[in-house]
């Protein structure tokens, strides 16, 4: 049987749990079975993010953030997501006990560190606000790609941070447990969204293709969920410089955030409605911008309601 070949991009700068998945589904051969020959790969930062490569006709299919792919669609680019990967936002604000931040408006002359994307900051000023702060008080310390820790917090670099996962990067940290502090952005007034969404540009596959594609994938995300020793051991093979714990509470973690009830992959206009009202007020996305037209709905998928 001859095999077609799909290059798949992650959304990160290397594997991580959020992927167990699409190894799972890759490692027990369904994709093979299916006549895919996958191939997961991450993106050259030095050529840009995922959706830029998909954007090239790099890659197939690709992992990234809701976000990103609006404004890119609104702009008319032709990418448009098939599927979900998570229900829930991922981002945190971190700080440690003793620097006076009880809640979101402590912030308030204290030194928050993160990448001054547009949205970051949009999020950063709506969190601060809707707990009845002042926005223009925190003090915004630019990070850039480099996620800053609670241990970096404690030694003194900035008083708290903003963007690290609470599924990932929160884990990593050194300090004991009941001396951080972790706020997920979609328990302190976010907005609801899809954080990860998987998608096609330029180079998109036949739909058949795509149909076999996205059922295999969710069969390895059902598995990984039902079967958190068998993905383990394959992350181990994927990602074997990081800590088996910190893999395993991760998992943990992000694992229901894959799935709405019994369903993988919907893309949800509870979630889509407000996050993009949410981007138009905050000038990221146009008034107008309807986000169903950065959606594709693949044969076999539930389609999304107009």
């Amino acid at each position: 049987m001859t095999l077609t070949h799909v290059r798949v991009m992650l959304e990160y700068f290397h594997p991580w749990t959020n992927a167990a998945g699409l190894y799972v589904a890759s490692r027990e051969g369904w994709y093979r079975d299916a006549g895919l020959d996958v191939e997961l790969t991450v993106f050259d930062p030095q050529r840009g993010d995922t959706l830029e490569h998909l954007a090239r006709g790099e890659v197939h299919l690709g992992v990234f953030p809701t976000n990103r792919l609006l404004v890119r669609s609104a702009a008319g680019q032709p990418l448009h997501a098939v599927a979900s990967i998570n229900h829930r936002g991922m981002e945190t604000i971190q700080t440690v006990v003793g620097r006076g931040i009880t809640r979101p408006r402590d912030l308030e002359g204290k030194r928050l560190a993160l990448n001054p994307t547009p949205r970051g900051l949009a999020m950063v000023r709506h969190l601060v606000a809707v707990d009845g702060g002042d926005p223009d008080a925190v003090i915004l310390v630019d990070s850039g790609y480099r996620e800053l820790s609670a241990d970096d917090i404690a030694a003194g670099e900035v008083d708290a941070t903003f963007g690290g996962y609470w599924a990932w990067d929160a884990l990593f940290a050194q300090i004991p447990g009941p001396e951080r502090i972790t706020w997920p952005v979609d328990e302190i007034g976010a907005p609801p969204y899809h954080s990860y969404l998987l998608g096609t540009g330029p180079a998109a596959l036949a739909p058949d293709e795509l149909a076999a594609f996205l059922s295999a994938t969710e069969r390895g995300y059902r598995t990984a969920t039902e079967q958190p020793g068998l993905a383990l051991e394959i992350l181990d093979r994927v990602i074997p410089y990081f800590p088996r714990s910190i893999l395993s509470r991760s998992l943990e973690l992000i694992a229901p955030t894959w799935w709405h009830g019994d369903r993988w992959g919907e893309i949800r206009p509870d979630l889509m409605d407000p996050y993009t009202d949410w981007l138009a007020a905050n000038a990221i996305l146009p008034a107008t911008f309807d986000w169903r037209q950065a959606v594709a709905t693949p044969a076999g998928v539930q389609a999304v309601p107009r």
